[in-house]
């Protein structure tokens, strides 16, 4: 929600530029050092922003949640404005409050880049929105359907994908797990300026079939828990399987891992024809690249 719509298109198509052979050899970043800091997990966003920068010229140096002197008393202002004199921007996910994020983003020598937090996975929308872009030729008109939790995957793709003319994106999510208020609240209507929908349902059977994506994430998303004990019974409902597939029988099956097989999708369809979930996760790499060259080189857009 910080970028404009041409923005944010802009790091989409930039983001599926990458992925052809023309950007082979492409270091616009040469000269500079870019950080990383993640105080929770991660595979796919972690290498994907760690390996951008080394292709596209730059020296990385990776920061893992016991280095930094902000376990021994040091304020997280301090911290922002000593690494902004040795770096050129920062990678940052935080356990789940976005509140240290922004702390880091006060000073303005460095870029700062949110890598997830507890609320919003923005960068995760921009890889995805370039897959689809890259799969149906646009995204005006798309029509997906997401299925699972409202966590920060959730959050990002609505706020994403609602920038888009006349696509609709259907949440089928269990009741007392879905998109916060607010969000639903402003995902709708933006999406209703430009002709488009963002609905939620709790019904894993309601919505409209033959969606052009089936989308869905793990259960239990990375740095959350949940206070019911019971919530596993709620989700069940929601699995990604075969039948789920057959309403939606020209779809693609898509999914920001990592997955557990068994539980919010089949190992069939996880594995599948219709899956480009692992190519969806090839393309977090292309998607780190565009926006590193966004924030730190001052491209278009």
């Amino acid at each position: 929600m910080d970028l404009s719509f041409e923005q944010l298109d802009y790091l989409v198509r930039r983001s599926a530029w990458y992925a052809g052979a023309h950007s082979v050899g492409h270091r616009p970043l040469s000269g500079r050092v870019i950080g990383s800091y993640f105080a929770a997990t991660s595979t796919r966003t972690r290498t994907a922003f760690a390996s951008a920068a080394l292709r596209l010229g730059a020296a990385h140096i990776a920061y893992g949640p016991a280095d930094l002197q902000l376990n021994t008393g040091e304020s997280m202002p301090d911290t922002a404005q000593v690494l902004s004199r040795m770096l050129d921007g920062l990678v940052v996910r935080t356990a789940a409050d976005p509140g240290p994020l922004r702390v880091l983003a006060g000073q303005d020598r460095m870029a700062v880049i949110n890598a997830m937090t507890g609320d919003e996975h923005p960068t995760q929308a921009i890889a995805d929105l370039s897959m689809m872009l890259r799969r149906f030729g646009q995204l005006d008109g798309l029509r997906v359907l997401y299925v699972g939790e409202g966590n920060n995957t959730a959050v990002a793709l609505a706020y994403a994908l609602s920038r888009y003319p006349k696509a609709r994106l259907q949440l089928a999510t269990p009741s007392g797990y879905g998109l916060p208020p607010g969000v639903l609240a402003t995902a709708a209507a933006q999406a209703g300026q430009v002709d488009g929908a963002v609905v939620e349902y709790h019904d894993p059977h309601a919505g409209d079939a033959d969606c052009d994506v089936v989308y869905t994430t793990r259960w239990q998303t990375t740095g959350t828990s949940k206070a019911d004990p019971d919530w596993r019974r709620a989700f069940v409902p929601f699995q990604v399987d075969d039948a789920v597939m057959a309403r939606h029988p020209r779809a693609v099956f898509m999914h920001d891992l990592p997955a557990h097989r068994g539980d919010e999708v089949t190992g069939e369809v996880l594995d599948g024809p219709a899956s480009i979930a692992f190519e969806q996760a090839e393309q977090k790499l292309n998607s780190a690249k565009a926006v590193l060259e966004w924030c730190l080189d001052g491209a278009a857009g």
